[in-house]
Parts: C-alpha cells; structure tokens; sequence
C-alpha cells in the first residue's frame, strides 16, 4: 500500500516535493497534497520578503557605519554596500511585487540595523536615529553615500 501524501510531507520533504512536482505535471490533481503545497508556495512567498528585510538589514548597517564612523570606511565596506545594492535590485527585479513592500521592509529592516549598528561600533544606541533616516530611493541609490563622501575611485 503506498503511503499517504502527508506523512511522505513530514518523512522525507525532499521526496515529498519530488513526487508532487510529477503528480502537477502530470496532471493528476486529485491524487496531489494541495493542502500542503499552497502551503509550501505561501512559505516561499514569506521567504522572499525575509530575503528582502535581511538585504535592506545588511545594507543599512553599512550605510550607518558609513555615517557614523567615517573613519573607518575602506573598501570592505563599499564593496558590501554596492554589492547589498546591486542584490536588492535583481531581488525586486525577479519579484516586482516585493516593491509595494518596499517601505514596510525597511522599517522592519532599520530595527535591526540599528541594534547591528550599536553591536559593531561600539557607539551609544543614541546615536542613531530612532527612525531610518534615508527614503528608499537614496537607500537603493549608487550614487548616495551618507555625509555625502562618496567612496574614493581606486585607478
């Protein structure tokens, strides 16, 4: 007797997915697990938006440090901010919806770069803004580096 749909789900998930992929494109609906996979498709959704706060948390714990610490800028951290920048644009490329979430992302993102920011520098919580001091167009911006000093061209 073959086992049900739901218990190869919590056995072997890669199996699981294997067999619900086959069962689709085969089209044989009535014998796939819907439940879990409109489950599973949701969950990937969710993912994507974490992809998206964790990008936005990386990049502005690095334009904080840009601002904060202006003795400390190197090339580590402009590669990490150009790069962080460079990710989130095909990130939102590949999942345009993700846009209408754009600033619901970085309020969520900002929280956690601001405790990052403290962590890292050594600096007082109350030196950084309370609030993400920077729209989502500077954030996403090359050409917008905090305090205005660009990153120096290297010949």
């Amino acid at each position: 007797m073959p086992e049900s749909p739901a218990s190869l789900y919590d056995r072997d998930f890669y199996a699981w997915a294997n067999e619900q992929a086959a069962l689709l494109r085969a089209g044989k609906l009535a014998a796939a697990d819907i439940d879990h996979i409109a489950e599973e498709i949701e969950s990937m959704g969710r993912t994507e938006k974490r992809e998206l706060v964790s990008r936005i948390t990386v990049l502005l714990l690095q334009l904080l440090k840009w601002q904060f610490q202006p003795g400390h800028r190197g090339g580590r951290w402009i590669a990490t901010i150009t790069v962080q920048r460079d990710d989130l644009s095909d990130h939102l490329r590949d999942n345009p919806s993700l846009k209408a979430k754009l600033d619901e992302a970085v309020g969520d993102a900002y929280r956690k770069a601001a405790i990052l920011a403290v962590g890292e520098t050594g600096l007082p919580k109350s030196t950084f803004p309370d609030r993400c001091p920077w729209s989502c167009s500077q954030i996403t911006d090359p050409g917008f580096w905090p305090g205005g000093d660009g990153p120096t061209p290297t010949a």
